[in-house]
């Protein structure tokens, strides 16, 4: 089952939707003794999916991944589950199968020696399990069948997940990507700012950002946007629509790039977190054993526990200050900018100078 957007694009569903679909379909099995042609689960992104089921040697059931129109690597691999009930009262826990990996370094969602299920695919498998087994234990084996081979051309082997890929989505849904569709809403969304009067608008990059910096700055009012990856094309859009001064908040993993300068931060595309963290580590008169263990961090999530470890938090203000001036120069001294480090509870772990201000002219904006 899929989607189409008004660009007339297919949107397809994550390898958490088919993992949790094969996971409600191998209970049923086991409670109906015979396999369910399709089942229907719901999703974070509050849509309900009915996802067509392949039977395999029992118990195991499976879904054919369908990503849409989206260039996603994992398109047509089978996603399969076996759901193993117990007898007593308990948690379900999870087991990597084939094409699955295995979380071998901390910094990650989810602990070392743990399958690369992330949180919201484990609690969308639980959540449809629940309703088959009631509060039964049970583990729950996934597999991508293909999966080891290819993992080797993601970031799985580098970010220490070894021996298949990751199962992930934090909607549900796959959106698939077409730049100018995505160019068109940011222009669109500027221009209802710019239509109620607001000459400062709040930059993040997606939705966790935007609830974290809404908590960090007590902002309610629709003043904040999203800029995905493309950072640079919203800073544009935004001085040619008027707007005077511009917010930009964010966790480190993305907010770094914009500190070494990459104003399009999709992974493929640029980086630099780990030359702008470990220059400014550098300049503070770091260590040269402290700045490698930055340098050698696996996740930027990692790279903040080194910090606090080696009480380093005094370096997030001055990263602030440089993504700031990073925006100011990109913007040629035109488009007034402030930056801040927020993690993902809400936290403000560091700003530049006027970024206080800024968030209150936001907190009074509409």
């Amino acid at each position: 089952m899929a989607f189409t957007d008004r660009k007339n694009l297919r949107e397809g569903f994550t390898t958490g939707s088919c993992a949790a679909a094969a996971a409600l379909a191998s209970a049923l099995r086991q409670r109906d003794s015979r396999t369910p042609r399709n089942v229907k689960i719901s999703t974070p992104a509050g849509r309900e999916l009915t996802l067509e089921i392949v039977e395999l040697p029992y118990p195991v059931c499976g879904v054919i991944k369908d990503a849409g129109d989206d260039p996603d690597a994992t398109n047509g691999m089978l996603v399969t589950a076996s759901v193993e009930i117990g007898a007593a009262d308990g948690p379900v826990t999870f087991r990597a199968g084939d094409g699955v990996g295995t979380v071998t370094r901390p910094g990650l969602k989810v602990p070392p020696g743990e399958p690369a299920i992330n949180p919201v695919p484990r609690a969308m498998i639980e959540t449809a399990l629940r309703t088959v087994i009631g509060s039964r234990s049970a583990v729950v084996t996934v597999s991508i069948p293909g999966g080891e081979e290819k993992a080797r051309h993601t970031f799985n082997p580098r970010l220490g997940i070894e021996g298949g890929l990751s199962v992930l989505g934090t909607t549900g849904i796959v959106r698939p990507y077409n730049i100018d569709s995505v160019y068109e809403s940011f222009t669109l969304e500027l221009n209802t700012f710019a239509a109620a009067g607001l000459k400062t608008v709040g930059l993040t990059f997606g939705s966790t950002g935007e609830a974290a910096m809404r908590k960090a700055w007590n902002i309610a009012g629709p003043c904040i946007m999203h800029t995905g990856n493309y950072v640079g094309y919203v800073l544009d859009e935004a001085l040619r629509l008027g707007f005077q001064r511009v917010l930009l908040c964010g966790h480190p993993g993305k907010l770094l790039k914009v500190a070494a300068g990459t104003f399009d931060t999709y992974n493929r595309t640029g980086d630099g977190r780990r030359e702008a963290l470990c220059t400014q580590a550098a300049l503070a008169g770091c260590p040269r054993e402290t700045i490698r263990r930055l340098y050698d961090s696996s996740t930027t999530e990692v790279a903040m526990q080194v910090m606090r470890e080696e009480q380093l938090d005094f370096l997030w203000p001055v990263l602030a200050e440089v993504t700031a001036q990073r925006v100011r120069a990109r913007m040629f001294g035109d488009l007034e900018a402030e930056a801040a480090f927020i993690d993902n509870q809400g936290a403000v772990l560091g700003c530049s100078a006027g970024a206080a201000g800024f968030a209150e002219e936001l907190r009074h904006a509409t």
